[in-house]
């Protein structure tokens, strides 16, 4: 592998901006190369003189690089020794009041103070700190060496490509004794973590100490077996959809076709979402987007893209099967409607699974999260809470589809026929608008619960009454549909016009919302990305440009299905399957740019892991961050403090570093 792809794929996303600019410099060379005059026409001072002046401009150049490093990793490093010092000293407070509860005399004296003895939650925050704290220190180690080895290997192609040995001086002048070069304090912070761990932590075992610090190989590849796999079961998967494709369209019990199509059209949209998160996740890794960071995973144990897509593949494989088994009951012999049931049930146990099998920590932490969403607004509200929130909102016909599914089975007493196609559509009608306001109500608790806990108008009350409009489009909707029998056409109905309104008002704002604050595009220091921002991540402005439209016609998406099912040219069973797979698409779309817009604003002091602390945190402080960090061009305004803040004397703020930008 050449050293260009090399650096690229083993620097810290956060820190880009800070590594040396090695292509620039090798493209510096090879321009010189080409542009030199020729040996043969021209005389020996011209090409001295040529040479020369390239040399200064190519060594001031080096040296603008070196003392970008060196200032960077200064910076880091007086961080990193204030970062061990503190949890040092928060691990001796926690050590002392551990063994001052031993002794009955020092119970009695913390009962009288009112002290509480060390709880084992914070014990275990202290854990996570000091290996946050390792991983930082990994991380900073491999910048030392990826630097060093760049200078090398650039100085040597200037000497091997112009035939002199200026490079090879230049770098025992000046980066062997750099700083970032000759200063060894991250091995020594490094080996008094390992101790400490050892030693406090881990009572110790240093087997077990080394198994929480462990860090993995940086730009580790995926084996080519899980790659394979990926293959195999897509490939498999394409044809048995093709297959059930097919099938369908030979399969003549009608009735039994509208239920099918309720029942599995569901997980369709679930495999489907799965499928795009694996996309989603190539895209934020390959552009250097920290979605590990921002959804606050472990960093040394997470789903790769193809872990993710190799998931959906193989529930598209049992899905298809699920259905074939369903069209071919009668050869088969099975009751054709024990298939979803198995289906249904097969999903239930994956995802509950008790057992350390099965990708069992992201199921669980999927579990955990989507618990803390349907119990909004009870819980503290992180980013990967309102992010699934919002991704339910785009699967609301999920929702709708299990409700069918539930009251499908209560109802139907048959397992080979349907007594009623319509019961659990018309006999619920009335439950079925709450079913669809579900997702909608866990993003509104959500942002009353962060209008709580910072006491911030905007964004969070003006998010809730966006979130707000979605119920009067399902109230309105559901009138119109249940007075629908009282009027000869729609455009008699006065409910038809109120929901046409409130739809055209939620599509607007939920738009303007989008590009403007979950993206921060429409930027006024957007400078040359006309419409978009100052800095963007993705390769090409036209990305973004779009994905501005797209998002206004998959918003808007409804006016045309309206149009469609009120003229009667398509069935609207058959329109809800059509627009819904194009609604998770807008979300994946989406993601993108959510994601892009919580890096930048996260990483504007160029953090890479965490900081993670158990010192309390004052009120005041976490309501300052709290501004800060809601405010849509956050970046911006730390950019333009920063002289000021650097005058100002430090104040240590030790937070858990939580994604506060919340928005839809």
């Amino acid at each position: 592998m050449k050293f260009a792809e090399h650096l690229s794929a083993h620097i810290t996303p956060e820190w880009r901006k800070q590594y040396i600019n090695y292509e620039e410099m090798k493209a510096l060379l090879y321009a010189a190369v080409e542009q030199a005059p020729s040996a043969d026409i021209s005389e020996p001072y011209v090409l001295d003189s040529f040479y020369s002046k390239f040399d200064e401009k190519f060594f001031h150049y080096c040296d603008k690089e070196l003392t970008k490093i060196n200032t960077f990793y200064s910076e880091k490093l007086a961080e990193a020794t204030r970062r061990f010092a503190t949890l040092n000293n928060e691990l001796s407070e926690i050590l002392s009041v551990s063994e001052d509860a031993l002794s009955r005399k020092a119970r009695y004296r913390s009962h009288i103070l009112h002290k509480k003895p060390v709880s084992a939650r914070k014990l275990q925050e202290l854990k996570l700190a000091f290996s946050e704290f390792y991983l930082f220190l990994i991380l900073l180690q491999n910048y030392q060496d990826l630097n060093f080895t760049g200078f090398r290997k650039i100085l040597k192609k200037h000497d091997k490509l112009l035939n002199v040995d200026f490079g090879g001086k230049w770098r025992a002048e000046h980066v062997d004794t750099a700083i970032f070069h000759t200063r060894k304090d991250i091995d020594r912070l490094i080996a008094e973590t390992e101790a400490v761990v050892t030693r406090d932590l881990e009572h110790g075992d240093r087997q077990r100490a080394m198994k929480r610090l462990r860090v993995p190989p940086l730009g580790e590849q995926l084996s080519p077996w899980i790659t394979f796999k990926v293959g195999l079961f897509s490939g498999a998967f394409v044809i048995l959809f093709i297959a059930v494709i097919l099938s369908a369209m030979r399969y003549k019990k009608k009735d039994n076709w509208k239920v099918l199509c309720r029942i599995y059209r569901g997980p369709l949209l679930m495999i489907e979402f799965l499928f795009l998160m694996g996309i989603n996740v190539y895209g934020w890794r390959s552009s250097g987007v920290n979605h590990v960071l921002i959804f606050e995973l472990d960093p040394r144990n997470h789903l790769s893209e193809q872990h993710i897509i190799e998931m959906a593949t193989i529930l598209g494989l049992v899905w298809s099967m699920s259905i074939l088994g369903f069209l071919y009951s009668d050869t088969l012999g099975i009751p054709p409607f024990v298939q979803p049931m198995l289906f249904y049930a097969l999903l239930a146990l994956f995802l509950f699974n008790p057992t350390k099998t099965l990708r069992h920590e992201a199921r669980f932490w999927t579990l955990r999260v989507l618990g803390r969403v349907f119990c909004a607004p009870f819980f503290y509200v992180g980013f990967a809470d309102f992010w699934l929130a919002d991704q339910l909102n785009s699967l609301h016909t999920v929702f709708l589809d299990f409700q069918y599914f539930v009251c499908f089975y209560i109802q139907n007493s048959s397992w080979t026929d349907v007594t009623d196609t319509d019961t659990c559509i018309m006999r619920e009608l009335s439950m079925r608008p709450f079913v669809v306001c579900l997702p909608a109500w866990f993003r509104f608790a959500q942002c009353l619960r962060r209008y709580r806990d910072t006491k911030e108008t905007f964004p969070h009350l003006l998010n809730a009454v966006k979130y707000a409009t979605s119920f009067f489009v399902v109230i309105f909707a559901y009138l119109h549909l249940t007075n629908k029998k009282y009027y000869a056409l729609s455009t008699e109905n006065p409910y038809f016009y109120l929901w046409l309104t409130v739809s055209v008002v939620s599509s607007c704002f939920t738009y303007t919302w989008d590009v403007k604050l979950d993206w921060g595009l429409f930027d006024s220091s957007a400078g040359e990305n006309k419409f978009l921002r100052e800095e963007i991540v993705y390769s090409s402005p036209y990305y973004y440009y779009f994905a501005m439209v797209e998002d206004f016609i998959l918003r808007f998406g409804w006016a045309f299905s309206l149009s469609l099912t009120e003229m009667g040219y398509i069935h609207a069973d058959l329109m809800v399957s059509i627009v819904a797979p194009l609604e998770v698409f807008r979300r994946f779309v989406w993601n993108f740019f959510r994601l892009e817009n919580e890096h930048l604003n996260n990483c504007g002091k160029f953090r890479a892991v965490r900081d993670i602390s158990v010192a309390p945190v004052d009120c005041s402080d976490q309501t300052q961050i709290l501004r800060m960090m809601d405010a849509s061009d956050g970046v911006i305004n730390r950019r333009r403090k920063q002289n000021i803040e650097e005058k100002r004397k430090p104040i240590r703020l030790l937070v858990t570093d939580e994604s506060l930008l919340d928005n839809n």
